[in-house]
């Protein structure tokens, strides 16, 4: 049994085991469809970002505006399947424009774009009468979907673990693709992708929207999760930086590397909250901090590093 299966596996019985503990097992599983759909990105085509809350309030936003009567044009609201499937083509959209701007700068100075560029959609959704402004959105009345209350916790949960395995899915395609092989290419060397003939910069705007997609159906959850939300909670620099951080710790690059790094860190989280009360901040930092001396290529690099090491020995 592959160790995707296992996790797919651990994860289907964690509503049976641990059933008083829904809240903790939606938010963990969105984080990590939401880690693997950066992933895509910033772990198989090589480019740090450190805006992709962007792309989850677009599809937060969107699927809540569209099921809002008094936000919509005529005052028919979307069944929130529809709203889900509107804001993954916007965030594809936006990624498509949003990468051809910005994939021609490298390194730190493309981090900075996704930054900047994050900042200002953050300032429209502020400024924003439509959006709900500074005071955010609040979830309204919505259609059950396949007879499932969207508001009950384990209905949320299956439908995160739904999320779940389709970013599985789509990165396990990717890797078996010429587009994988592309974007393995770039990400090792762009100059000498180009010499094969590769175009660095439209196979990276073909991850992007991808990733940005994903995410777009990822922030539709959390928004169901949520139930309200607003602008200085879900399009901060910090849920960019914890969608990041689960993918490099767990091992960019790897197909199962982001759900060991969400698992991970939302545990850390949970426990360093609970028992260490102000200090939690700093002994998460310095786990993180030991992960990236210690274990450069990931948790998911050091495991098969050991791995060899241990064929070798035999």
């Amino acid at each position: 049994m592959t160790l995707t299966a296992v996790l797919l596996l651990l994860l289907a019985l964690y509503p049976f085991v641990f059933g008083k503990f829904m809240n903790f097992g939606v938010s963990t599983l969105i984080f990590a469809g939401l880690a693997m759909s950066w992933n895509i990105l910033g772990g198989w085509a090589g480019q740090t970002s450190l805006g992709h809350a962007a792309l989850l309030g677009v599809g937060a936003y969107t699927m809540t505006l569209l099921a809002m009567p008094e936000r919509v044009p005529g005052g028919v609201p979307l069944a929130p399947w529809w709203g889900t499937l509107i804001g993954m083509a916007l965030a594809a959209l936006l990624a498509l424009v949003w990468g051809g701007l910005t994939f021609r700068l490298r390194g730190s100075y493309f981090v900075l774009s996704t930054i900047a560029v994050a900042l200002v959609i953050r300032l429209i959704a502020i400024n924003s009468d439509w959006t709900g402004g500074a005071e955010g959105l609040f979830m309204p009345e919505l259609p059950k979907f396949l007879g499932l209350d969207l508001f009950d916790r384990k209905a949320e949960y299956w439908l995160a673990f739904a999320f779940v395995a389709l970013t599985l899915l789509v990165t396990h395609l990717i890797r078996r693709s010429r587009l994988g092989y592309a974007l393995q290419a770039v990400r090792e060397d762009e100059d000498s992708a180009r010499a094969l003939g590769i175009d660095p910069t439209r196979m990276k705007v073909v991850a992007f929207m991808l990733s940005a997609a994903l995410t777009a159906l990822g922030g539709s959850l959390y928004a169901l999760y949520l139930q309200a939300f607003e602008p200085h909670t879900l399009l901060e620099l910090p849920i960019s930086v914890q969608i990041a951080l689960m993918a490099i710790i767990g091992g960019r690059g790897s197909i199962q590397g982001p759900i060991i790094g969400a698992l991970l860190l939302a545990a850390f989280g949970e426990i360093f909250r609970a028992n260490f009360a102000n200090a939690n901040l700093l002994i998460y930092g310095v786990l993180i901090l030991l992960v990236t001396l210690f274990a450069p290529d990931g948790l998911m690099g050091l495991f098969q590093k050991g791995g060899r090491k241990l064929g070798t020995a035999r």
